[in-house]
C-alpha cells in the first residue's frame, strides 16, 4: 500500500510533474504558469506556502485555495519528502491523500442531492433547488471557480473511468461548503413568498 511519503518520492524520482497549478521539480516549487526561475521570490519553510496560497495576485484573501487565482512570481524549496507533503498540504489541503486513496478504490463520492439531503437549519431549504439551478451554480462555483475536478453529478457519481484533465488532478469527491451555501439563494426561489422573506 503507498504512503503519501512514497508517492511522492516516486513522482520526483520521475521527474518534473504538478498538481493544480503547482510545477514540482524536485524539491522545487512554483507556479506552473512561471516557465524559470528567474525573477521568482525565494522561498524554503513549508509554511511559506501556506502565506502564498492565502492571497491572489491583486491581493484578494483566497477563500478556496482550489480556485485557479495562485498568485505567481515566487519558488519554494524544501529541503525533505515530509516537507513538500506538507507544503503541498498548504497549498491545497488533502488532495495528494485524496488521489491516493482514488487510487485505492478507496475514495467513494456522493452526489450533491446526498450532500444536500444532510443539510439542516438555514441550509435545509438547498434541498428545494432544481436540477437547472444546480447546474448554473455548478457552472460559477465548480466549473468557472475551482481547480477541482468533480467526481459527483446533481444525482449521482460517476462510475466510469473518469478522464482528468491534469497528470495529478485535486479532486473533488463532495460539494463543498462554499457550493452548498452558494446553492441557498438560489432555492430560496422555489419558496413560497411568505417563507421567502423570513
Amino acid at each position: 500500500m503507498t504512503s503519501i511519503r512514497d508517492f511522492l518520492q516516486q513522482r520526483c524520482d520521475a521527474g518534473a510533474w504538478g498538481i493544480g497549478q503547482i510545477a514540482v521539480s524536485g524539491m522545487k516549487l512554483r507556479h506552473a504558469q512561471d516557465k524559470d526561475s528567474a525573477g521568482l521570490e525565494g522561498f524554503r519553510r513549508p509554511e511559506d506556502a501556506r502565506e502564498l496560497a492565502k492571497y491572489d495576485d491583486a491581493g484578494n484573501y483566497r477563500p478556496l485555495k482550489s480556485a485557479p487565482n495562485l498568485r505567481r512570481g515566487w519558488q519554494l524549496e524544501l529541503g525533505s519528502l515530509d516537507e513538500l507533503r506538507r507544503a503541498l498540504d498548504f497549498f491545497y489541503p488533502a488532495a495528494v491523500g485524496t488521489w491516493i486513496a482514488h487510487e485505492r478504490g478507496e475514495l467513494h463520492a456522493t452526489a450533491l442531492r446526498g450532500t444536500l439531503g444532510r443539510q439542516s437549519g438555514m441550509y435545509r431549504v438547498t434541498q428545494l433547488i432544481t436540477d437547472e439551478q444546480a447546474r448554473e451554480v455548478i457552472r460559477k462555483t465548480c466549473v468557472d471557480g475551482c481547480l477541482r475536478q468533480r467526481l459527483w453529478e446533481i444525482e449521482n457519481v460517476f462510475t466510469d473511468p473518469v478522464e482528468f484533465s491534469l497528470p495529478l488532478p485535486v479532486l473533488c469527491a463532495e460539494a463543498c461548503n462554499l457550493l452548498v451555501a452558494a446553492c441557498r439563494p438560489m432555492a430560496k426561489q422555489n419558496l413560497p413568498k411568505a417563507e421567502a422573506s423570513s
